[in-house]
């Protein structure tokens, strides 16, 4: 499959999904709150996108997937399923994870909240999970190798002894949810793509603070851990222009510092 080069038509659109997929995280964030239920939260998120946004959650059956967002909570990695006996606690650290599609085109993004009050070593990864996403957003511009990314992230997360998961990557995305190329966030051969203006893609690094190694569960879709180490992600949808990228999905308190704190 080749590389969609989007048309600045086509990224009017994608800004607008993204924008709302934003606006979803956004939203939730006030209801994250000890004792709420990840159903609950789901099922705002879903309302929210297709009655405010008259839109529609691309992750709802996507391959049988059965919720409108994943959840992933403590040591899930990505994926993880809504449910009513899943109760925030006190401390828990989750990760919202939205692709909103409208008009035909998608906005994918997501973060970390903390529930109440986290240990310092779970901010801590969570915060170093965010900085290697800036990090690899800061370096997009077009005549670059598409490796440069992954390379970055690895080096950034590695000194601070983390891990980053190497079995799930960003991706290519327009009008599929998931094109090409696959973004992946550890120094590998990329075939030898080059950026270029109109590449939209997910830079989406999952970070482990323990070992790399995961395993699914047996729904299907939860991912963990495998020692049972917490884990944190940020994701988001970027445009290469001609002198850097744009960054579809930029929430509405977020800021991207231009000097990053190791």
């Amino acid at each position: 499959m080749a590389i969609v080069i989007k048309t600045p038509k086509e990224v009017d659109k994608m800004r607008i999904a993204g924008r709302l997929a934003a606006e979803v995280l956004d939203m939730i964030k006030v209801h994250i709150v000890p004792n709420i239920n990840t159903a609950t939260l789901d099922r705002l998120c879903h309302e929210y996108i297709t009655t405010k946004q008259n839109a529609f959650s691309a992750c709802l059956n996507y391959h049988g997937f059965p919720k409108s967002v994943c959840i992933s909570i403590n040591d899930v990695v990505c994926h993880g399923i809504p449910s009513e006996d899943e109760i925030l606690k006190e401390g828990d650290i989750v990760n919202i994870d939205v692709t909103v599609l409208k008009d035909q085109y998608h906005g994918d993004t997501s973060a970390m909240f903390i529930v109440g009050r986290a240990t310092t070593h779970a901010q801590h990864l969570c915060r170093i999970t965010q900085e290697s996403l800036y990090l690899a957003i800061r370096m997009v511009q077009p005549g670059m190798r598409l490796r440069a990314l992954g390379c970055v992230i690895q080096r950034f997360v590695e000194k601070q002894n983390y891990s980053v998961v190497r079995e799930y990557c960003g991706h290519g995305i327009g009008r599929k949810f998931h094109e090409e190329p696959h973004i992946l966030h550890y120094d590998a051969e990329d075939g030898g793509v080059i950026l270029q203006p109109g590449m939209a893609f997910t830079i989406e690094p999952m970070i482990n603070a323990g070992d790399s190694k995961v395993y699914c569960m047996s729904d299907g879709w939860t991912v963990r851990t495998k020692d049972s180490s917490l884990s944190a992600q940020y994701e988001h949808t970027v445009v290469v222009t001609q002198n850097g990228c744009e960054i579809m999905t930029l929430r509405q308190d977020e800021t991207i510092p231009r000097i990053l704190t190791y």
